[in-house]
């Protein structure tokens, strides 16, 4: 899909969601780079969230597919969530916080920048049209 909108001459961007530390964090720069392949010009990365009823989803499927990793994910989650496995402070929720997350997104920013994803191309506001004046409510449909 990426290569075929590309090719149309859509600017695509890629998101490398969720980055789960100590189980796919490894994979970043294959991702990033099959990407970069496939015609994506930018890219982003939001860490894993368990919020709430998630959590224990989250654990379920861990433990019956990765139990060997299981101790060495959570231990990561925490090293980047203030000892937590989840934090929903505003910021902290996306990317993390601590050495971890700072490894994660260091990565990140290295490949972006070798591949080029650094280089947004130019906002394009030729379509743009201001809307006409209205009066009164603007309608739904």
């Amino acid at each position: 899909a990426i290569r075929m909108l590309a090719d149309a001459g859509v600017p695509v961007g890629v998101m490398t969601a969720p980055i789960i530390p100590g189980l796919n964090d490894s994979e970043i720069p294959t991702l990033l780079e099959a990407a970069r392949d496939a015609g994506a010009q930018s890219a982003g990365y939001v860490f894993l969230r368990l919020p709430l009823t998630v959590e224990p989803v989250f654990r379920e499927w861990l433990n019956r597919t990765q139990p060997l990793k299981v101790e060495r994910v959570e231990q990561r989650l925490k090293q980047s969530r203030e000892g937590k496995l989840s934090v929903s402070k505003w910021g902290d929720r996306m990317r993390g916080t601590g050495e971890i997350a700072d490894q994660i997104g260091q990565l990140f920013r290295v490949f972006t920048q070798r591949l080029g994803f650094d280089r947004l191309p130019p906002l394009d506001t030729s379509q743009f049209q201001r809307p006409l004046p209205r009066t009164g409510q603007l309608r739904l449909f």
